[in-house]
Protein backbone atom coordinates (compact mmCIF):
# COMPACT_ATOMS: atom_id res chain seq x y z
CA UNK A 1 0.00 0.00 0.00
CA UNK A 2 0.80 3.55 -0.27
CA UNK A 3 -0.77 5.22 2.44
CA UNK A 4 -4.32 6.90 1.78
CA UNK A 5 -3.79 8.25 -1.73
CA UNK A 6 -3.38 5.25 -3.79
CA UNK A 7 -2.68 1.13 -3.35
CA UNK A 8 -1.45 -1.31 -5.48
CA UNK A 9 -3.32 -3.47 -8.17
CA UNK A 10 -3.40 -6.32 -10.12
CA UNK A 11 -5.71 -5.79 -12.66
CA UNK A 12 -5.79 -9.00 -14.16
CA UNK A 13 -8.80 -10.09 -12.04
CA UNK A 14 -10.64 -6.55 -11.15
CA UNK A 15 -11.73 -4.07 -13.56
CA UNK A 16 -11.95 -0.23 -13.31
CA UNK A 17 -14.16 2.58 -14.44
CA UNK A 18 -14.55 2.48 -18.07
CA UNK A 19 -13.93 6.30 -19.76
CA UNK A 20 -15.91 5.46 -22.91
CA UNK A 21 -19.12 5.23 -20.80
CA UNK A 22 -21.25 8.02 -19.97
CA UNK A 23 -20.69 8.12 -16.19
CA UNK A 24 -17.49 7.40 -14.70
CA UNK A 25 -16.98 7.46 -11.16
CA UNK A 26 -13.69 6.72 -9.55
CA UNK A 27 -14.56 6.19 -5.84
CA UNK A 28 -13.94 2.91 -5.04
CA UNK A 29 -11.53 2.27 -2.55
CA UNK A 30 -8.48 0.63 -3.23
CA UNK A 31 -7.93 -1.87 -0.48
CA UNK A 32 -11.37 -3.36 -1.91
CA UNK A 33 -11.09 -5.75 -4.93
CA UNK A 34 -13.14 -3.66 -7.73
CA UNK A 35 -16.16 -5.51 -8.86
CA UNK A 36 -17.02 -6.28 -12.28
CA UNK A 37 -19.80 -3.95 -12.75
CA UNK A 38 -21.02 -1.21 -15.02
CA UNK A 39 -20.63 2.40 -14.30
CA UNK A 40 -23.74 3.74 -12.66
CA UNK A 41 -25.84 6.79 -14.00
CA UNK A 42 -24.97 10.10 -13.39
CA UNK A 43 -26.24 11.43 -10.50
CA UNK A 44 -29.45 13.83 -10.47
CA UNK A 45 -27.57 17.04 -9.08
CA UNK A 46 -24.25 17.77 -11.64
CA UNK A 47 -21.44 18.76 -9.84
CA UNK A 48 -20.04 20.26 -12.97
CA UNK A 49 -22.29 23.58 -12.57
CA UNK A 50 -21.56 25.14 -9.52
CA UNK A 51 -21.80 28.94 -8.48
CA UNK A 52 -18.11 28.77 -8.34
CA UNK A 53 -17.67 28.31 -11.88
CA UNK A 54 -17.74 26.17 -14.81
CA UNK A 55 -16.51 22.34 -14.21
CA UNK A 56 -15.33 21.33 -18.31
CA UNK A 57 -14.63 17.97 -17.55
CA UNK A 58 -12.95 15.55 -20.97
CA UNK A 59 -16.43 13.97 -21.16
CA UNK A 60 -18.10 17.51 -21.96
CA UNK A 61 -15.50 18.28 -24.38
CA UNK A 62 -15.76 15.38 -26.33
CA UNK A 63 -19.56 15.48 -26.23
CA UNK A 64 -19.29 18.94 -27.40
CA UNK A 65 -17.35 17.67 -30.83
CA UNK A 66 -19.77 14.92 -31.60
CA UNK A 67 -22.82 17.33 -30.58
CA UNK A 68 -23.01 20.85 -28.97
CA UNK A 69 -26.30 20.64 -27.49
CA UNK A 70 -25.20 17.45 -25.52
CA UNK A 71 -22.90 19.07 -23.73
CA UNK A 72 -24.88 22.05 -22.91
CA UNK A 73 -28.06 20.05 -21.81
CA UNK A 74 -25.15 17.48 -19.62
CA UNK A 75 -24.27 20.61 -17.89
CA UNK A 76 -27.62 23.16 -17.70
CA UNK A 77 -30.40 20.27 -18.84
CA UNK A 78 -33.12 18.82 -16.86
CA UNK A 79 -32.31 14.94 -15.69
CA UNK A 80 -35.61 13.99 -15.80
CA UNK A 81 -35.92 14.64 -19.38
CA UNK A 82 -32.73 12.18 -20.11
CA UNK A 83 -33.59 8.39 -21.61
CA UNK A 84 -32.79 5.80 -19.58
CA UNK A 85 -29.50 3.73 -20.99
CA UNK A 86 -30.46 0.94 -23.47
CA UNK A 87 -29.52 -2.27 -23.36
CA UNK A 88 -26.44 -1.59 -26.47
CA UNK A 89 -25.46 1.30 -24.43
CA UNK A 90 -24.86 -0.29 -21.28
CA UNK A 91 -23.41 -3.45 -23.51
CA UNK A 92 -21.11 -1.12 -25.22
CA UNK A 93 -20.00 0.52 -21.73
CA UNK A 94 -19.14 -3.74 -20.78
CA UNK A 95 -17.53 -3.89 -23.44
CA UNK A 96 -15.10 -1.07 -22.70
CA UNK A 97 -14.23 -1.35 -19.58
CA UNK A 98 -13.37 -5.19 -20.57
CA UNK A 99 -11.04 -3.76 -23.59
CA UNK A 100 -8.92 -1.25 -20.85
CA UNK A 101 -9.18 -4.28 -18.19
CA UNK A 102 -7.76 -6.43 -21.53
CA UNK A 103 -4.82 -4.00 -22.06
CA UNK A 104 -3.84 -3.27 -18.76
CA UNK A 105 -3.64 -6.66 -17.47
CA UNK A 106 -0.83 -8.10 -15.22
CA UNK A 107 0.72 -4.67 -15.19
CA UNK A 108 1.13 -3.12 -11.52
CA UNK A 109 -1.33 -0.04 -11.52
CA UNK A 110 -2.39 2.34 -9.09
CA UNK A 111 -5.53 4.08 -8.53
CA UNK A 112 -6.12 7.15 -6.83
CA UNK A 113 -8.68 7.10 -3.76
CA UNK A 114 -11.58 9.86 -3.15
CA UNK A 115 -14.83 10.61 -2.96
CA UNK A 116 -16.90 10.06 -6.07
CA UNK A 117 -17.00 12.73 -8.47
CA UNK A 118 -14.97 14.78 -5.93
CA UNK A 119 -12.37 16.30 -8.51
CA UNK A 120 -9.92 18.10 -6.29
CA UNK A 121 -10.01 15.44 -4.16
CA UNK A 122 -9.03 13.26 -6.70
CA UNK A 123 -6.84 15.30 -7.93
CA UNK A 124 -4.88 15.55 -5.18
CA UNK A 125 -4.97 12.01 -4.56
CA UNK A 126 -3.29 11.52 -8.20
CA UNK A 127 -0.75 14.52 -7.75
CA UNK A 128 0.53 12.51 -4.58
CA UNK A 129 0.92 9.66 -6.97
CA UNK A 130 3.20 11.51 -9.28
CA UNK A 131 5.52 12.91 -6.74
CA UNK A 132 5.71 9.26 -5.01
CA UNK A 133 6.77 8.21 -9.47
CA UNK A 134 4.91 5.45 -9.60
CA UNK A 135 4.85 3.83 -12.84
CA UNK A 136 1.32 3.60 -14.04
CA UNK A 137 -1.61 5.61 -12.10
CA UNK A 138 -5.14 4.33 -14.06
CA UNK A 139 -8.53 6.51 -13.73
CA UNK A 140 -6.49 9.99 -12.37
CA UNK A 141 -7.57 13.49 -12.37
CA UNK A 142 -5.58 15.98 -13.91
CA UNK A 143 -7.58 19.30 -12.16
CA UNK A 144 -6.19 22.96 -13.68
CA UNK A 145 -8.22 26.24 -13.02
CA UNK A 146 -7.82 28.80 -15.45
CA UNK A 147 -7.41 32.33 -14.92
CA UNK A 148 -11.01 33.18 -15.82
CA UNK A 149 -12.04 30.56 -12.79
CA UNK A 150 -13.15 27.94 -15.30
CA UNK A 151 -12.15 24.60 -13.72
CA UNK A 152 -10.50 22.21 -16.33
CA UNK A 153 -11.03 18.29 -15.73
CA UNK A 154 -9.12 15.04 -17.52
CA UNK A 155 -9.15 11.65 -16.39
CA UNK A 156 -7.04 9.64 -18.75
CA UNK A 157 -7.45 6.04 -18.49
CA UNK A 158 -3.40 5.61 -17.75
CA UNK A 159 -0.72 7.85 -16.59
CA UNK A 160 2.72 6.17 -17.50
CA UNK A 161 6.03 7.12 -15.92
CA UNK A 162 8.64 7.78 -18.49
CA UNK A 163 12.25 9.22 -18.31
CA UNK A 164 12.78 12.88 -18.40
CA UNK A 165 12.75 16.42 -16.57
CA UNK A 166 9.56 17.77 -14.84
CA UNK A 167 8.99 19.14 -11.50
CA UNK A 168 8.81 15.88 -9.60
CA UNK A 169 12.43 14.95 -10.32
CA UNK A 170 13.77 13.13 -13.54
CA UNK A 171 10.39 11.33 -14.67
CA UNK A 172 7.00 12.48 -16.22
CA UNK A 173 4.22 11.25 -17.19
CA UNK A 174 2.64 10.35 -20.25
CA UNK A 175 -1.27 9.70 -20.97
CA UNK A 176 -3.17 6.71 -22.60
CA UNK A 177 -6.50 6.67 -23.42
CA UNK A 178 -8.15 3.37 -23.73
CA UNK A 179 -10.86 3.60 -27.08
CA UNK A 180 -13.51 0.47 -28.30
CA UNK A 181 -12.89 2.14 -31.94
CA UNK A 182 -11.30 0.95 -34.33
CA UNK A 183 -9.87 3.77 -35.96
CA UNK A 184 -7.97 6.85 -34.35
CA UNK A 185 -11.24 9.16 -34.70
CA UNK A 186 -10.12 13.34 -34.45
CA UNK A 187 -12.47 13.36 -31.17
CA UNK A 188 -10.52 10.81 -29.41
CA UNK A 189 -7.19 12.45 -30.09
CA UNK A 190 -8.43 16.12 -29.36
CA UNK A 191 -9.12 14.24 -25.67
CA UNK A 192 -5.78 13.10 -26.07
CA UNK A 193 -4.19 16.30 -26.34
CA UNK A 194 -6.88 17.69 -23.68
CA UNK A 195 -5.07 14.96 -21.42
CA UNK A 196 -1.62 16.03 -22.00
CA UNK A 197 -2.42 20.16 -22.08
CA UNK A 198 -3.64 19.79 -18.35
CA UNK A 199 -0.82 17.40 -17.97
CA UNK A 200 1.75 20.17 -18.58
CA UNK A 201 0.19 22.44 -16.51
CA UNK A 202 0.61 20.18 -13.44
CA UNK A 203 4.09 18.73 -14.12
CA UNK A 204 5.53 21.69 -16.13
CA UNK A 205 6.49 20.24 -19.14
CA UNK A 206 4.15 18.92 -22.20
CA UNK A 207 4.93 15.34 -23.06
CA UNK A 208 6.09 14.49 -26.32
CA UNK A 209 3.45 12.62 -27.24
CA UNK A 210 -0.22 11.44 -25.87
CA UNK A 211 -0.75 7.68 -26.54
CA UNK A 212 -4.72 5.64 -28.05
CA UNK A 213 -4.73 2.36 -27.43
CA UNK A 214 -7.41 0.78 -29.76
CA UNK A 215 -8.92 -2.29 -29.76
CA UNK A 216 -7.72 -3.87 -33.07
CA UNK A 217 -5.30 -0.88 -34.32
CA UNK A 218 -3.72 -1.01 -31.08
CA UNK A 219 -1.06 1.90 -29.95
CA UNK A 220 -1.76 5.32 -31.83
CA UNK A 221 0.85 8.02 -30.73
CA UNK A 222 -1.13 11.41 -31.48
CA UNK A 223 0.73 14.26 -33.34
CA UNK A 224 0.55 16.67 -30.12
CA UNK A 225 1.93 20.49 -31.98
CA UNK A 226 -0.67 19.32 -34.53
CA UNK A 227 -3.81 18.59 -31.89
CA UNK A 228 -3.06 20.72 -29.21
CA UNK A 229 -3.97 23.85 -31.01
CA UNK A 230 -7.03 22.15 -32.69
CA UNK A 231 -7.95 21.11 -29.01
CA UNK A 232 -7.52 24.54 -27.78
CA UNK A 233 -9.62 26.54 -30.12
CA UNK A 234 -12.51 24.21 -29.30
CA UNK A 235 -11.97 24.59 -25.79
CA UNK A 236 -12.69 28.02 -26.06
CA UNK A 237 -15.54 27.82 -27.90
CA UNK A 238 -16.53 24.99 -25.73
CA UNK A 239 -16.39 27.41 -23.11
CA UNK A 240 -17.54 30.64 -24.41
CA UNK A 241 -20.81 27.92 -24.91
CA UNK A 242 -21.25 27.17 -21.54
CA UNK A 243 -20.44 30.28 -19.91
CA UNK A 244 -22.80 32.18 -21.84
CA UNK A 245 -25.25 29.71 -21.17
CA UNK A 246 -26.54 29.53 -24.63
CA UNK A 247 -28.38 26.77 -25.50
CA UNK A 248 -28.05 25.41 -29.46
CA UNK A 249 -30.84 24.56 -31.75
CA UNK A 250 -31.82 21.56 -31.78
CA UNK A 251 -30.43 19.01 -34.69
CA UNK A 252 -31.64 15.58 -34.95
CA UNK A 253 -29.04 13.34 -36.83
CA UNK A 254 -30.19 10.01 -36.25
CA UNK A 255 -26.33 8.13 -36.75
CA UNK A 256 -25.22 10.01 -33.77
CA UNK A 257 -28.26 10.76 -31.73
CA UNK A 258 -29.76 7.83 -31.65
CA UNK A 259 -27.40 6.38 -28.32
CA UNK A 260 -28.00 9.69 -27.00
CA UNK A 261 -29.91 10.00 -23.23
CA UNK A 262 -31.35 13.60 -24.33
CA UNK A 263 -32.43 11.81 -27.96
CA UNK A 264 -36.16 11.80 -27.03
CA UNK A 265 -36.14 15.08 -25.20
CA UNK A 266 -34.65 16.81 -28.42
CA UNK A 267 -36.78 14.50 -30.85
CA UNK A 268 -39.81 15.88 -29.14
CA UNK A 269 -38.89 19.28 -29.86
CA UNK A 270 -37.82 18.62 -33.51
CA UNK A 271 -41.18 17.05 -33.92
CA UNK A 272 -42.92 20.18 -32.53
CA UNK A 273 -41.05 22.92 -34.72
CA UNK A 274 -41.36 20.83 -37.98
CA UNK A 275 -37.63 21.03 -37.95
CA UNK A 276 -35.65 20.30 -41.11
CA UNK A 277 -33.50 17.83 -39.39
CA UNK A 278 -36.08 15.70 -40.13
CA UNK A 279 -36.00 16.03 -43.54
CA UNK A 280 -33.78 13.18 -45.08
CA UNK A 281 -31.05 14.94 -47.30
CA UNK A 282 -30.83 17.99 -44.61
CA UNK A 283 -27.42 17.91 -43.36
CA UNK A 284 -25.89 19.86 -40.86
CA UNK A 285 -24.04 22.12 -43.33
CA UNK A 286 -26.50 22.37 -45.61
CA UNK A 287 -28.94 23.32 -42.99
CA UNK A 288 -26.65 26.69 -42.47
CA UNK A 289 -27.48 27.64 -46.04
CA UNK A 290 -30.39 27.56 -45.64
CA UNK A 291 -30.75 29.24 -42.56
CA UNK A 292 -28.97 32.01 -44.47
CA UNK A 293 -31.92 32.25 -47.04
CA UNK A 294 -34.39 32.19 -44.13
CA UNK A 295 -35.56 28.51 -45.63
CA UNK A 296 -36.25 26.86 -42.11
CA UNK A 297 -39.52 25.27 -41.89
CA UNK A 298 -41.19 22.75 -43.99
CA UNK A 299 -43.46 24.89 -45.67
CA UNK A 300 -40.84 27.59 -46.92
CA UNK A 301 -38.69 25.04 -48.40
CA UNK A 302 -41.72 23.21 -50.23
CA UNK A 303 -42.56 26.86 -51.73
CA UNK A 304 -38.64 27.16 -52.39
CA UNK A 305 -37.62 27.17 -55.98
CA UNK A 306 -34.96 24.51 -56.86
CA UNK A 307 -32.96 26.66 -59.12
CA UNK A 308 -31.97 29.55 -56.15
CA UNK A 309 -30.64 26.51 -54.38
CA UNK A 310 -28.33 25.06 -57.07
CA UNK A 311 -25.21 27.45 -56.92
CA UNK A 312 -25.15 26.77 -52.94
CA UNK A 313 -22.16 24.93 -51.44
CA UNK A 314 -22.97 21.11 -51.40
CA UNK A 315 -26.36 21.33 -53.53
CA UNK A 316 -25.85 21.36 -56.84
CA UNK A 317 -29.09 20.63 -59.23
CA UNK A 318 -29.99 17.14 -58.12
CA UNK A 319 -30.01 17.74 -54.42
CA UNK A 320 -31.58 21.11 -54.91
CA UNK A 321 -34.45 19.16 -56.46
CA UNK A 322 -34.82 16.47 -54.24
CA UNK A 323 -34.80 18.62 -50.81
CA UNK A 324 -37.60 20.65 -52.10
CA UNK A 325 -39.83 17.52 -53.52
CA UNK A 326 -38.90 15.78 -49.90
CA UNK A 327 -40.49 19.02 -48.38
CA UNK A 328 -43.42 18.71 -50.37
CA UNK A 329 -43.95 14.84 -49.88
CA UNK A 330 -43.60 15.18 -46.16
CA UNK A 331 -46.58 18.15 -46.58
CA UNK A 332 -48.43 15.87 -48.64
CA UNK A 333 -47.77 12.81 -47.33
CA UNK A 334 -47.88 10.97 -50.41
CA UNK A 335 -45.22 9.74 -52.69
CA UNK A 336 -43.79 11.00 -55.85
CA UNK A 337 -41.75 9.41 -58.81
CA UNK A 338 -38.47 10.75 -59.31
CA UNK A 339 -37.50 13.46 -62.32
CA UNK A 340 -34.74 11.48 -62.10
CA UNK A 341 -35.71 7.88 -62.89
CA UNK A 342 -35.74 7.59 -66.48
CA UNK A 343 -34.83 9.30 -69.58
CA UNK A 344 -37.55 8.29 -71.72
CA UNK A 345 -40.99 9.70 -72.08
CA UNK A 346 -43.53 7.37 -69.97
CA UNK A 347 -40.99 4.65 -69.39
CA UNK A 348 -41.78 2.53 -66.27
CA UNK A 349 -39.86 3.78 -63.93
CA UNK A 350 -37.86 0.15 -63.09
CA UNK A 351 -38.01 -2.42 -65.71
CA UNK A 352 -38.73 -5.77 -65.12
CA UNK A 353 -35.00 -6.83 -64.86
CA UNK A 354 -34.07 -4.18 -62.41
CA UNK A 355 -37.47 -5.09 -60.18
CA UNK A 356 -38.27 -9.28 -60.96
CA UNK A 357 -40.99 -10.55 -59.77
CA UNK A 358 -40.78 -14.41 -59.70
CA UNK A 359 -42.72 -17.18 -58.49
CA UNK A 360 -39.89 -17.84 -55.85
CA UNK A 361 -38.44 -15.42 -54.54
CA UNK A 362 -35.94 -14.58 -51.37
CA UNK A 363 -36.43 -11.89 -48.67
CA UNK A 364 -32.89 -11.98 -46.94
CA UNK A 365 -31.71 -10.14 -43.81
CA UNK A 366 -28.11 -10.80 -41.94
CA UNK A 367 -27.89 -10.51 -37.87
CA UNK A 368 -24.73 -9.91 -37.09
CA UNK A 369 -22.41 -8.24 -34.17
CA UNK A 370 -19.43 -6.15 -36.22
CA UNK A 371 -17.12 -5.89 -33.56
CA UNK A 372 -16.49 -9.09 -33.75
CA UNK A 373 -16.22 -10.09 -37.52
CA UNK A 374 -19.53 -12.58 -36.39
CA UNK A 375 -22.79 -13.21 -38.93
CA UNK A 376 -24.93 -15.18 -36.37
CA UNK A 377 -27.69 -15.11 -37.80
CA UNK A 378 -29.17 -15.52 -42.32
CA UNK A 379 -32.91 -15.10 -42.20
CA UNK A 380 -34.30 -15.93 -45.53
CA UNK A 381 -38.22 -15.69 -45.75
CA UNK A 382 -39.07 -17.84 -49.07
CA UNK A 383 -41.93 -16.41 -51.00
CA UNK A 384 -44.14 -18.51 -53.63
CA UNK A 385 -46.74 -16.89 -55.51
CA UNK A 386 -47.48 -20.45 -57.32
CA UNK A 387 -49.50 -20.81 -53.58
CA UNK A 388 -52.78 -19.01 -53.18
CA UNK A 389 -52.25 -18.68 -49.06
CA UNK A 390 -50.55 -19.45 -46.59
CA UNK A 391 -50.51 -23.14 -44.94
CA UNK A 392 -48.73 -25.02 -42.33
CA UNK A 393 -46.19 -27.44 -43.52
CA UNK A 394 -43.77 -30.02 -42.47
CA UNK A 395 -40.17 -29.79 -42.64
CA UNK A 396 -39.96 -32.11 -45.69
CA UNK A 397 -42.80 -30.82 -47.72
CA UNK A 398 -42.81 -27.68 -49.80
CA UNK A 399 -42.34 -24.52 -48.64
CA UNK A 400 -45.57 -22.05 -47.78
CA UNK A 401 -46.32 -18.83 -49.69
CA UNK A 402 -44.35 -17.30 -46.99
CA UNK A 403 -42.02 -19.38 -44.58
CA UNK A 404 -39.34 -18.21 -42.70
CA UNK A 405 -35.57 -19.87 -42.50
CA UNK A 406 -34.06 -18.86 -39.24
CA UNK A 407 -30.19 -19.80 -40.02
CA UNK A 408 -28.98 -19.14 -36.29
CA UNK A 409 -25.31 -19.90 -35.04
CA UNK A 410 -26.17 -20.94 -31.41
CA UNK A 411 -22.50 -20.51 -30.58
CA UNK A 412 -19.84 -17.84 -32.46
CA UNK A 413 -18.08 -21.18 -33.59
CA UNK A 414 -21.22 -22.65 -35.64
CA UNK A 415 -21.42 -19.04 -38.20
CA UNK A 416 -19.10 -21.97 -41.09
CA UNK A 417 -22.38 -24.06 -40.13
CA UNK A 418 -25.14 -21.70 -41.20
CA UNK A 419 -22.73 -20.10 -43.74
CA UNK A 420 -23.04 -23.21 -45.66
CA UNK A 421 -26.85 -23.53 -44.36
CA UNK A 422 -27.43 -20.24 -46.44
CA UNK A 423 -25.64 -21.47 -49.69
CA UNK A 424 -28.06 -24.98 -49.63
CA UNK A 425 -30.88 -22.76 -49.00
CA UNK A 426 -30.57 -20.15 -51.63
CA UNK A 427 -29.00 -22.82 -54.24
CA UNK A 428 -32.27 -25.06 -53.52
CA UNK A 429 -34.29 -22.37 -55.80
CA UNK A 430 -31.25 -21.08 -58.13
CA UNK A 431 -33.38 -19.15 -60.66
CA UNK A 432 -35.10 -16.89 -57.29
CA UNK A 433 -33.94 -13.10 -57.16
CA UNK A 434 -32.81 -12.50 -53.54
CA UNK A 435 -34.05 -8.94 -52.15
CA UNK A 436 -32.73 -7.37 -49.77
CA UNK A 437 -32.30 -3.51 -48.21
CA UNK A 438 -29.00 -1.76 -48.01
CA UNK A 439 -25.60 -3.13 -49.54
CA UNK A 440 -24.69 -5.15 -46.51
CA UNK A 441 -26.06 -8.51 -46.86
CA UNK A 442 -24.09 -8.55 -50.43
CA UNK A 443 -20.76 -7.31 -48.59
CA UNK A 444 -21.18 -9.54 -46.24
CA UNK A 445 -21.53 -12.57 -48.57
CA UNK A 446 -18.35 -11.46 -50.24
CA UNK A 447 -16.96 -11.41 -46.74
CA UNK A 448 -18.17 -14.78 -46.19
CA UNK A 449 -17.46 -16.48 -49.26
CA UNK A 450 -13.63 -15.17 -49.35
CA UNK A 451 -13.39 -15.73 -45.50
CA UNK A 452 -14.28 -19.54 -46.18
CA UNK A 453 -13.04 -20.00 -49.34
CA UNK A 454 -16.24 -21.16 -50.91
CA UNK A 455 -15.94 -21.71 -54.43
CA UNK A 456 -16.25 -19.14 -57.30
CA UNK A 457 -19.26 -21.33 -59.09
CA UNK A 458 -21.41 -20.79 -55.89
CA UNK A 459 -20.83 -17.36 -55.21
CA UNK A 460 -20.53 -15.20 -58.09
CA UNK A 461 -24.27 -16.51 -59.78
CA UNK A 462 -25.80 -15.70 -56.29
CA UNK A 463 -24.93 -12.12 -56.15
CA UNK A 464 -26.14 -11.85 -59.70
CA UNK A 465 -29.57 -12.34 -58.29
CA UNK A 466 -29.50 -9.90 -55.60
CA UNK A 467 -31.69 -7.14 -55.31
CA UNK A 468 -31.38 -4.32 -53.46
CA UNK A 469 -34.35 -2.23 -52.56
CA UNK A 470 -32.95 0.66 -51.17
CA UNK A 471 -30.92 1.36 -53.88
CA UNK A 472 -34.22 1.46 -56.20
CA UNK A 473 -36.71 3.19 -53.69
CA UNK A 474 -34.15 6.01 -53.55
CA UNK A 475 -33.47 5.76 -56.81
CA UNK A 476 -37.59 6.19 -58.17
CA UNK A 477 -39.19 7.77 -55.25
CA UNK A 478 -39.08 10.40 -52.93
CA UNK A 479 -41.27 9.37 -49.82
CA UNK A 480 -42.90 11.23 -46.49
CA UNK A 481 -40.06 9.37 -44.22
CA UNK A 482 -37.67 10.51 -41.70
CA UNK A 483 -34.94 8.26 -42.99
CA UNK A 484 -34.99 6.31 -46.11
CA UNK A 485 -34.22 3.03 -43.78
CA UNK A 486 -36.09 0.15 -43.63
CA UNK A 487 -37.99 0.70 -40.65
CA UNK A 488 -39.31 4.16 -41.53
CA UNK A 489 -40.63 3.02 -45.07
CA UNK A 490 -41.88 0.18 -43.45
CA UNK A 491 -43.88 1.73 -40.85
CA UNK A 492 -45.25 4.37 -43.49
CA UNK A 493 -46.94 1.63 -45.67
CA UNK A 494 -48.50 0.45 -42.66
CA UNK A 495 -46.14 -2.23 -41.27
CA UNK A 496 -45.30 -2.91 -37.90
CA UNK A 497 -42.71 -4.47 -36.34
CA UNK A 498 -43.96 -7.34 -32.98
CA UNK A 499 -41.66 -5.91 -30.67
CA UNK A 500 -41.63 -1.85 -31.23
CA UNK A 501 -38.36 -1.50 -29.85
CA UNK A 502 -36.29 -3.52 -31.62
CA UNK A 503 -33.39 -3.16 -33.84
CA UNK A 504 -30.20 -4.12 -35.21
CA UNK A 505 -28.05 -2.78 -31.91
CA UNK A 506 -30.87 -4.38 -29.47
CA UNK A 507 -30.46 -7.84 -31.61
CA UNK A 508 -26.12 -7.92 -30.72
CA UNK A 509 -27.05 -6.97 -27.00
CA UNK A 510 -29.59 -9.93 -27.18
CA UNK A 511 -26.70 -12.48 -28.23
CA UNK A 512 -24.81 -10.99 -26.03
CA UNK A 513 -27.04 -12.21 -23.35
CA UNK A 514 -27.49 -15.50 -24.91
CA UNK A 515 -24.17 -16.82 -24.86
CA UNK A 516 -24.08 -15.33 -21.01
CA UNK A 517 -27.24 -16.40 -20.15
CA UNK A 518 -27.90 -19.87 -22.20
CA UNK A 519 -31.78 -18.10 -21.83
CA UNK A 520 -33.32 -19.13 -24.94
CA UNK A 521 -35.94 -16.36 -24.57
CA UNK A 522 -32.76 -13.67 -26.32
CA UNK A 523 -32.76 -15.99 -29.24
CA UNK A 524 -36.60 -16.00 -29.89
CA UNK A 525 -36.87 -12.03 -29.57
CA UNK A 526 -33.68 -12.21 -32.19
CA UNK A 527 -35.71 -14.52 -34.25
CA UNK A 528 -38.86 -12.44 -34.41
CA UNK A 529 -36.87 -9.51 -35.25
CA UNK A 530 -35.21 -10.40 -38.29
CA UNK A 531 -38.21 -12.38 -39.21
CA UNK A 532 -40.22 -8.98 -38.83
CA UNK A 533 -37.30 -7.53 -41.03
CA UNK A 534 -37.95 -9.76 -44.07
CA UNK A 535 -41.40 -9.64 -44.30
CA UNK A 536 -40.95 -6.09 -43.93
CA UNK A 537 -38.54 -6.34 -47.23
CA UNK A 538 -41.43 -8.17 -48.59
CA UNK A 539 -43.72 -5.59 -48.07
CA UNK A 540 -41.71 -2.78 -49.69
CA UNK A 541 -40.86 -5.09 -52.98
CA UNK A 542 -44.62 -5.41 -53.46
CA UNK A 543 -45.40 -1.23 -52.59
CA UNK A 544 -42.50 -0.71 -55.11
CA UNK A 545 -43.82 -3.03 -57.66
CA UNK A 546 -47.33 -1.02 -57.21
CA UNK A 547 -45.77 2.05 -57.41
CA UNK A 548 -43.36 1.92 -60.31
CA UNK A 549 -46.05 0.30 -62.75
CA UNK A 550 -48.72 2.83 -61.69
CA UNK A 551 -46.32 5.75 -62.08
CA UNK A 552 -45.16 7.65 -64.89
CA UNK A 553 -42.71 10.61 -65.35
CA UNK A 554 -44.18 12.80 -67.96
CA UNK A 555 -41.47 15.05 -69.37
CA UNK A 556 -42.52 18.32 -69.52
CA UNK A 557 -41.15 21.42 -69.21
CA UNK A 558 -40.43 23.13 -65.66
CA UNK A 559 -42.99 25.64 -64.45
CA UNK A 560 -41.09 28.63 -62.43
CA UNK A 561 -37.89 26.41 -61.98
CA UNK A 562 -40.37 23.41 -60.46
CA UNK A 563 -40.31 19.97 -61.92
CA UNK A 564 -43.82 18.75 -62.87
CA UNK A 565 -45.44 16.17 -60.57
CA UNK A 566 -45.73 12.75 -61.77
CA UNK A 567 -48.88 11.24 -63.14
CA UNK A 568 -50.02 8.46 -60.96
Amino acid sequence: MSGSTGGNLSVDSHSFNAMEAEDNSCAASVAIPFQRSLPQAAPISSPEATLEGVWLTDEILFNYQRCRRRAFLDLYGNPEQRDAPSDYLLKLRQDSQEHQIAVIQNQTVYQPRYPRRDWEAGAEATLALMQQGVERITNGVLHFTRADGVKLVSRPNLLVKHPGESIFGDWLYVPTEIKLGKRPKLDYQITAAFHAHLLAAIQGVLPDTSWLVLRQRGAYAVNLPELIPRMEAILEECIQMLQEQREPEVFIAHNRCDLCHWFSHCYELAKADKHLSLLPGVTPSRYVHLQALDLTTVETLAAATPKHLETLPGFGPQVAQKLVRQAQVTLSNQALASPFSSDLPDEPLLSIEELPTAPIELYFDIEAAPEQNLVYLHGVLVVDRTRSSEVETNEESAPTKAEFYPLLADRPEDEAFVWQQFLDLVWRYPTAPIFHFCPYEVQTVKRLAEYYETPEALVLPLLDRFVDLHERVTRVATLPVESYALKPIARWLGFNWRDRDANGAQSIYWYAQWLSTGDRAFLDAILRYNEDDCRATHRVKDWLVEFTQNSRFHHSPTQNGHSPRPFI
